[in-house]
């Protein structure tokens, strides 16, 4: 009945209903499969993709699409993918891919430069790039913000990767012979460098900006004095010659030496960015403090050749000061062209002194007026100013406060500004003085005159000498003669052993002596006439060895 039903006729009204499966063929398994892996590889690309920056340099020098890399502590961190002219075509736009793991780069403050072979006072560096290539060299920085635009570094940074130590300014004149990466000595060991540098606000000055690095940074101290130590230090004194240099090093490329005074008590670390003078000269860096310091005006009616600004100013020895202005004057009543000297004195450098001298006179310092007074007393005293020579090789003069109690009164004006110290000469000009005077007095002697009245008495001394040789003389020699002639006689008719024949004998003998000094004594004043007026010289030879005796 069932088989019937079914094969048999259907009512009608009643479709039939047909059931169909779908099947898919073992062909079309691998594709799909491949798709999906395909997928997932591109997810995971994205996912794991960096981010892309864009670093901008001055050129693009060393910057190769798809081939140079970007790296960190000499690790791959990323490729240049385009490198591009900017829109204004001033720079190059270099577009970085970064790893995923170098996302932390993307800090506003991070700092990218191109690595390659370069020589500067920090050495040489680069040298592997030679082989390699030249690459991007980066340092992470510590900014919260993000950034996709920076702008490259000419040079690689001194300080990277996060080296501990402190950083430091410097405050200066000028920056004469120092560089980025001229070293930092303390105590002639390199503990640092020199990291950047720009004039500051007000273009007077430049800021110099040091790194120390740790453990050597808590040397730098509250009280700690900075120096250029660049150059050689040449110092000619009583003792020599002395040459100082910190290092070779120094000497090439400039550096920077920092110490605290021996005596520096309750000295603490100093804090990072802490702003420090640098001075000239170890010298200088390590005196006693300035303090306030005063200036003085002095007037020289002299000539300063070797003066010059800088020069020191002594006060007793002690150099508490310096000579800051020299300016040429001129005076319309005496015509002549004074020399204005302006000085900075710093009376604090005196040290102890100064200290008892402020407390002995109950005197305030910061009191302009009593200061004034005060020096007024000096000057009333013997305070005097004067240009003395420093070296006698060089001829370089500085100027000396001293006190001369016999100095000349001098009116002091205690409204004038500013104080004016009367001067002196200097100790040349005294000698030059003096000579002067000795000299006039030489030409004031009636020369001629005596020289004639000289002349005059020397012929009527040849002519006394004459008379003298040719009748007084041979009349004594006659005489001695006939004495001895009888003394002879009176000799023979002694006995032989008798006293009055020795005595005799004596007194002949004697007789013969003397007639040989007349004739010596003659025939030296015949050849040295002056010897009676000036007398016989210390080294002339005996008067028996000067002539050989007559017969």
């Amino acid at each position: 009945m069932k088989s019937q039903a079914t094969d048999g006729p259907q009512p009608p009204g009643h479709a039939p209903i047909k059931t169909r499966r779908f099947s898919i063929s073992l062909v079309w398994i691998v594709p799909i499969v491949a798709v999906l892996v395909g997928i997932s590889l591109v997810v995971h690309s994205v996912m794991q993709e960096g981010p892309t920056i864009t670093v901008t340099f001055k050129t693009g020098s060393g910057l190769t699409a798809n081939k140079t890399q970007v790296k960190y502590r000499n690790v791959v961190i990323g490729v240049v993918s385009d490198v591009a002219l900017s829109d204004d075509q001033k720079s190059v736009n270099a577009t970085v891919k970064l790893a995923k793991q170098a996302e932390s780069f993307t800090r506003e403050d991070s700092q990218f430069w191109v690595v390659r072979p370069r020589i500067g006072a920090g050495g040489v560096s680069g040298i592997d790039t030679l082989l390699s290539g030249d690459y991007i060299g980066a340092d992470i920085g510590q900014s919260n913000t993000r950034a996709k635009t920076f702008t490259g570094l000419e040079n690689p940074p001194p300080i990277t990767y996060g080296e501990p130590g402190k950083r430091f300014t410097l405050n200066t004149q000028d920056l004469g012979s120092l560089d980025i990466g001229s070293p930092v000595y303390y105590r002639k060991i390199p503990v640092g460098q020199v990291v950047a540098y720009a004039l500051n606000a007000d273009g007077k000055g430049v800021n110099i900006e040091v790194f120390i690095h740790a453990p050597n940074d808590a040397y730098v101290t509250e009280n700690t004095r900075f120096w250029n130590a660049s150059g050689i230090d040449v110092n000619v004194g009583a003792n020599g010659v002395a040459v100082k240099t910190e290092s070779l090093s120094s000497l090439l490329v400039g550096g920077i030496a920092f110490r605290a005074p021996e005596y520096s008590p309750n000295d603490q670390p100093a804090s990072e960015d802490k702003a420090f003078d640098l001075f000239d000269d170890q010298q200088t860096a390590l005196a006693p403090p300035h303090g306030k310091g005063q200036y003085l005006s002095l007037r020289f009616d002299q000539a300063l050749r070797g003066l010059k600004v800088d020069a020191p100013v002594e006060f007793l020895g002690i150099e508490f000061g310096k000579v800051v202005s020299i300016n040429l004057d001129y005076d319309a009543k005496k015509r002549s062209f004074p020399v204005n000297v302006g000085i900075l004195i710093y009376p604090q450098r005196l040290g102890t002194a100064h200290a008892k001298m402020l407390k002995a006179l109950n005197h305030d310092p910061n009191d302009e007026a009593a200061s004034v007074r005060l020096m007024g007393s000096f000057i009333e005293n013997g305070l005097r100013a004067q240009a003395r020579s420093g070296n006698l090789l060089t001829g370089q003069l500085y100027i000396a406060l001293d006190f001369y109690p016999k100095a000349e009164k001098v009116a002091f004006d205690p409204s004038a500004r500013p104080v004016s110290i009367p001067t002196i000469p200097g100790s040349l000009e005294q000698l030059q003085e003096k000579l002067e005077g000795m000299v006039t007095k030489i030409n004031n002697l009636p020369i001629e005159r005596l020289a004639g009245n000289l002349d005059s008495n020397l012929v009527e001394l040849r002519k006394g000498l004459a008379q003298f040789n040719a009748k007084t003389l041979p009349g004594v020699q006659t005489t001695l003669a006939d004495v001895s002639k009888t003394l002879q006689s009176a000799s023979s008719t002694l006995a032989e052993d008798s006293p009055q024949r020795e005595q005799l004998t004596q007194t002949l003998d004697e007789l013969g002596r003397m007639s040989r000094s007349l004739r010596e004594l003659s025939d030296y004043l015949g050849r040295h006439p002056e010897s009676l007026l000036r007398g016989r010289p210390n080294n002339a030879a005996p008067m028996d060895l000067q002539a050989p005796p007559r017969n």
